[in-house]
């Protein structure tokens, strides 16, 4: 969902609305959806609209078609978000050419979102990563992450911690190194994903005016229930196409 072109927002919040009406149990697994019309009088969109919902629904695997039978919902949905353990720059690249800039490499105080997710204290620095990730060479992902404080990190996955001091740092996501170094360890990942402008400093990062239209991704990387990474990921029109109905 989140590669897909921002000018098809209104298909995109009836794919959600759909989406939920799943989950609550309006339309449960296993059932049969309406016909189109009678799918799209429901839900008061026009058909076309409706139309590419249910291609989008399909795709990911929400609902199967079957001829003879018509649509129905998947009794196994996937989960939600941007759940997929993968380096973000792995994701876009798919074959090619990537690469990744640091724009920042530093220490901080929490922020209102590392606090919320990372359970930090007040009184903490930790770091935080700005990079800028471009793929045939056009800006296509602008990612910043914060990592749990260096004490966990060194308790719970030394290696990322030497790795975010090592020489990959200047050329690599942190997600990138953490999933490295934890290659063997049970960890588990869980996002959010909304659409949003980028705004004065990111759009001039990316090449882009403030008000053009973009995807964030939120996205928190977890060993057992102990989080250690928080990002934020921006992806501007045009960027590769990001699979988010995925788990590790």
């Amino acid at each position: 969902m989140a590669g897909r072109q921002p000018q098809r927002r209104p298909v995109v919040a009836l794919y959600e609305r759909m989406v939920e009406a799943v989950r609550n149990g309006t339309y449960p697994p296993g059932c049969t959806l309406p016909t189109e019309p009678r799918l799209a009088a429901e839900l008061g969109v026009s058909r076309p609209a409706l139309r590419e919902a249910l291609i989008l629904l399909q795709e990911d695997g929400v609902i199967n078609v079957r001829r003879g039978v018509g649509r129905t919902v998947s009794h196994h949905l996937p989960p939600r978000g941007f759940e997929y353990l993968k380096p973000v720059e792995e994701l876009l690249g798919e074959g090619r050419q990537v690469a990744t800039t640091a724009l920042a490499r530093t220490y901080e105080e929490p922020t209102d979102f590392s606090t919320q997710h990372l359970l930090l204290p007040g009184t903490c620095r930790v770091r935080f990563w700005e990079s800028l990730v471009e793929v045939a060479g056009l800006p296509s992902c602008l990612t910043q992450e914060w990592a749990a404080r260096d004490e966990l990190l060194a308790e719970l996955l030394p290696a990322a911690a030497e790795a975010f001091d090592g020489p990959a740092a200047g050329s690599s996501s942190m997600l990138r190194l953490l999933l490295a170094a934890g290659r063997e360890l049970p960890l588990t990942g869980g996002s959010t994903v909304v659409a949003t402008t980028l705004g004065r400093q990111r759009g001039a990062q990316l090449g882009r005016p403030a008000d053009t239209p973009a995807v964030l991704i939120t996205q928190v990387v977890r060993l057992d229930r102990t989080p250690l990474l928080a990002a934020k990921h921006m992806l501007p029109p045009g960027a590769p196409a990001l699979p988010v109905w995925q788990a590790r």
